[in-house]
């Protein structure tokens, strides 16, 4: 047992690498390739020759992890999203609060700005608000989907489901 949670931490705290990770084109590790650790910090994009003379980007960062709506806990709560498709999140991390401040509101079933956010929930909401991205929380069926239409931080048309 203690061996399998071992080797869970192992793969994911290796599973993404970060900035400052060396980078090898497919072509393998010759001069110009890009093959070798890189300095510092940076941005966590690594310039590779792609064989035809020309730079090719490689983006080796990790995508930062989203604060999404999740209704099923009892009036409704925003969580940090470590993994999520097809219009869910499947698996959560920490409470958290949306950037944008627009948030969920259960009772209006629209979203709304929050003047104070605690603990992934809003104690006072404030005027209608359009969450940032457009990938919104349908009541109906508890998936995210575009919203093709707002009507005072309610979604009047909904469209495809979307990653939260």
């Amino acid at each position: 047992m203690v061996r399998a949670c071992v080797v869970s931490l192992l793969l994911l705290a290796t599973a993404c690498p970060g900035p400052g990770t060396a980078v090898t084109s497919p072509g393998g590790g010759g001069p110009g390739s890009g093959s070798g650790p890189r300095g510092g910090g940076g941005s966590g994009t690594s310039h590779v020759d792609g064989g035809g003379g020309g730079a090719v980007a490689i983006d080796n960062s990790c995508p930062a992890p989203g604060c999404v709506y999740h209704g099923g806990i009892v009036g409704g709560a925003y969580f940090t999203c470590l993994s999520a498709g097809a219009g869910s999140c499947f698996h959560f991390g920490a409470r958290c609060a949306p950037a944008d401040g627009c948030m969920f509101d259960a009772a209006s079933k629209a979203y709304r700005r929050c003047d104070a956010p605690s603990e992934g929930q809003c104690a006072a909401f404030g005027k209608p608000c359009q969450p940032a991205g457009g990938c919104a929380f349908d009541p109906t069926d508890g998936l995210h989907r575009s919203c093709e239409a707002w009507s005072g931080g309610a979604c009047t048309r909904w469209g495809a489901v979307c990653k939260p």
